[in-house]
């Protein structure tokens, strides 16, 4: 019998899992929609009243993503307040839904990378998972990638996508 060879494993191919990058933790949106009269205006006294005698504690060591889901006008000074309370608990707040979280962690991890690592690699970046990595994610690393890597591919080895290929010179 022949033995199976698995040629990608034995390939020049790197294989990278924006995944591998995901930081662990647990996510949390926070709603202001529930602190607003009758869910339509914000009304500052009880706004910061609400601010002042929320356990902010619950938040401890969680990623959190600060919207309001009512359609209304929000004055920016309020996501404010809830950023300022939330910074001695949370690991980090910021203002927009859990795709914009997801993106600025993951923004924030790629800057602190290496990608010099991979001058003149042939590389595959994985495109499915079971966790959400956001489409800006995948931007933001190909373009940190591209003035290192000889060629970048998107997808599986088996069925890769050519994204970019360095210009010969």
């Amino acid at each position: 019998m022949e033995e199976i060879v698995n040629k990608v494993a034995n390939s020049s191919l790197v294989q990278i899992d924006l995944a591998s990058f995901y930081p662990k933790g647990k996510r949390t949106t926070f709603d202001l929609r529930t602190w607003l009269f009758q869910e339509l205006i914000l009304k500052e006294k009880d706004f910061r009243d609400h601010v002042a005698n929320h356990d902010w504690s619950q938040y401890e060591d969680q990623y959190v993503s600060i919207i309001c889901s009512a359609d209304v006008i929000i004055p920016s000074w309020a996501y404010l307040l809830i950023s300022i309370a939330l910074e001695p608990y949370a690991k980090k707040a910021v203002y927009g839904n859990q795709e914009v979280l997801e993106t600025v962690l993951f923004e924030e991890v790629f800057s602190n990378h290496d990608f010099s690592q991979y001058q003149d690699a042939l590389i595959i970046v994985k495109g499915c998972g079971n966790l959400p990595i956001p489409q800006q994610a995948y931007n933001n690393y190909i373009s940190r990638l591209k003035p290192y890597a000889k060629s970048i591919m998107f997808g599986e080895p088996c069925s890769s996508v050519p994204l970019y290929k360095k210009p010969r010179k």
